[in-house]
């Protein structure tokens, strides 16, 4: 049986959230430029080593603190080698430069934002999943894996997909009289909109993003409405409109 393309997650407001699985292809095209950024600061920081030992060192004349000096350096490329992914994503909401150019994003497997500790922890078996040549493991794991997931999302539970956020057609302006149709949408579907409206505040911002993207595509597909442009601005016009119609009870 194919592994499934995506990742449904069920919200307490009832509404299936639908994340895009990423791939080997999206993901290698990812790591490609994040290495590519990787190399330019190792050049950075080797260009940095022979100044040292070429300029700074000879002039001052210590001698003594060479070997602390490229030391120092050695810890800082380290540190570029292993620690750029779980950095970035652990700061950048589960997205690297590479992630972000291609939109993709890491998340928790129950549809979360990432973790600093998830983010860490994934990228810890990064080296394992390199093996025994270039991302081998990781590469086999992901085709196999019902959820594409390398060894270092099994540890971490944490998946990685496309970012998808539809954006809609802009709303009509001028015309205070526009209605939407509210008074059509079922009560299960008010308090579904006005479940999100109320805890919106509480959620993290990427999570309030596509909660309120996927209710205002399912009202608007719901209502013929076509699209708007600010999804929660839609999901408050309509509660608003069910009410004025006195069918909010």
């Amino acid at each position: 049986m194919p592994a499934p393309e995506q990742l449904t997650i069920e919200t307490p407001e009832q509404i299936a959230l639908e994340f895009p699985l990423a791939g080997v292809g999206s993901r290698f095209l990812a790591l490609a430029f994040d290495l590519l950024l990787q190399g330019v600061a190792f050049a950075g920081l080797i260009m940095i080593a022979l100044v040292v030992r070429l300029v700074v060192i000879p002039q001052i004349g210590i001698g003594a603190l060479g070997p602390w000096a490229f030391a120092i350096l050695l810890a800082i490329g380290f540190a570029i080698y292993s620690g750029y992914f779980a950095v970035f994503e652990s700061i950048w909401s589960g997205q690297t430069p590479g992630k972000r150019l291609v939109g993709l994003r890491v998340i928790d497997v129950s549809g979360r934002p990432v973790t600093p500790y998830a983010a860490i922890l994934r990228n810890l078996l990064r080296l394992v999943d390199q093996l025994p040549g270039f991302y081998a493991f990781a590469i086999v794991s992901v085709l196999v894996t019902s959820r594409h997931q390398r060894l270092g999302d099994l540890a971490a539970g944490t998946v990685v997909v496309h970012e998808r956020v539809d954006r809609l057609a802009p709303a009509p302006r001028g015309d205070t009289t526009v209605r939407l149709g509210a008074h059509r949408l079922t009560p299960a579907e008010i308090v579904l909109i006005e479940g999100f409206l109320r805890r919106r505040i509480d959620l993290d911002p990427w999570v309030r993003r596509q909660n309120a993207n996927q209710i205002a595509r399912r009202m608007a597909d719901r209502l013929e409405l076509g699209a708007f442009d600010d999804e929660e601005r839609l999901l408050e016009q309509l509660a608003a409109e069910y009410r004025a119609s006195g069918s909010y009870r």
